[in-house]
């Protein structure tokens, strides 16, 4: 039950937002053509106290999850992963790329579009319809793993955060097994960091979800903002120790 509710967070259209052009992108069959909403925080870049140039780019590519399915922007972990960041005066946008109802497949169509804008880390929250739709989890392995291959192409130097996804239970032990271990085989296999689960400690919480009993509401928004910020904020913080030069 605490898994399916996972996956099927990852359906649906959330609230529009407007996006820049380097976040809108066309979405495969079966997928949502949503205006995912793609925000930094308050202090954007050329903020009073940041020179031109010297803010850090984290790109959070995900689904709904991401997205904040039926939440304002700023009630998404994204942005409240800004306020984490501004309120530690640490120099970086986070932005938020997420896009309802995506498999791995439509992420991967994105990527190239998506690397157009500046990205020093990359976090990939991806996986969650393919697991809801039992697609092979060969087929999303080398999804993820082309992701992946796409960002160390056009950014090299980014770092990469991979979110473990799980399945939900009544496609049987052995496809959830599969898929829950594919995650850590391919952050092994390409070399990348790996979060653990990202609804860990809200899914299937009632207190913490949206009346659907699927999608994060605003308290469980902010443990999801924790999950990712304690790995998140390591990677930040050496970021921001070694400033763009002038």
């Amino acid at each position: 039950m605490l898994v399916g509710a996972v996956f099927l967070a990852a359906c649906g259209d959330g609230k529009a937002g407007k996006v820049p052009d380097s976040v809108r992108q066309g979405t495969g069959k079966g997928e949502q053509r949503t205006e995912q909403t793609a925000t930094v925080g308050k202090q954007g870049a050329g903020s009073p106290g940041s020179r031109p140039g010297s803010r850090r780019t984290v790109l959070i590519v995900g689904t709904s999850l991401t997205a904040g399915l039926g939440l304002d922007p700023e009630e998404a972990y994204p942005a409240l992963l800004q306020h984490k960041a501004d309120s530690l005066g640490l120099h970086v946008d986070i932005v938020n790329a997420g896009l309802s109802g995506e498999t791995s497949a439509g992420a991967l169509r994105r990527m190239d579009w998506l690397l157009r804008g500046p990205a020093d880390v990359v976090v990939i929250e991806t996986g969650a319809n393919d697991g809801l739709r039992g697609l092979n989890v060969d087929s999303t392995r080398a999804n993820l793993r082309a992701i992946i291959a796409k960002v160390k192409a056009a950014r090299p130097a980014a770092r990469i955060l991979l979110a473990q996804m799980e399945a939900p239970p009544n496609l049987g032990a052995k496809y959830t097994t599969t898929f829950s271990a594919m995650y850590q085989d391919v952050a092994k296999e390409d070399g990348v960091s790996i979060m653990p689960f990202l609804l860990q400690g809200v899914a299937g919480v009632t207190s913490l979800n949206q009346q659907d009993g699927i999608h994060p509401n605003e308290r469980g928004e902010q443990i999801v903002a924790d999950n990712v910020w304690a790995a998140l904020e390591p990677m930040i913080r050496q970021l921001d120790a070694n400033p763009l030069p002038s």
